[in-house]
């Protein structure tokens, strides 16, 4: 099985570095309507703070998928892992994602 790549190289992947250090790792991610973020990880547990109403549907590697209406001011806990994740949306997604480093 070949190993899924962090989400910051994954080419086109929506996410953009703002800042890292050894506690934390915070990127801005957006998605327009019908844009994919291709599969890749995140290597640790994260926070999502919602900026803007979306609705993205999460693809795992085991073949399962969820969809999520994403509503502003919204805070979010997501584990480790790994996913594809498709604005099915009509508004573009934007998130703020918090890395928790171990």
């Amino acid at each position: 099985m070949t190993s899924i790549p962090d989400v910051l190289k994954v080419k086109n992947s929506g996410y953009n570095l703002l800042m890292e250090n050894e506690k934390v790792r915070v990127m801005d991610m957006r998605l327009k309507p019908g844009q994919k973020s291709p599969m890749h990880n995140h290597p640790s547990d994260h926070v999502i703070y919602v900026f803007e109403n979306a609705k993205f549907k999460l693809s795992f590697p085991d073949g399962n998928s969820d969809e999520f209406e994403l509503k502003a001011g919204q805070v979010l806990w997501i584990e480790a892992g790994s996913h594809e994740t498709e604005n099915i949306g009509n508004t573009e997604g934007h998130n703020l994602v918090t890395e928790l480093k171990k």
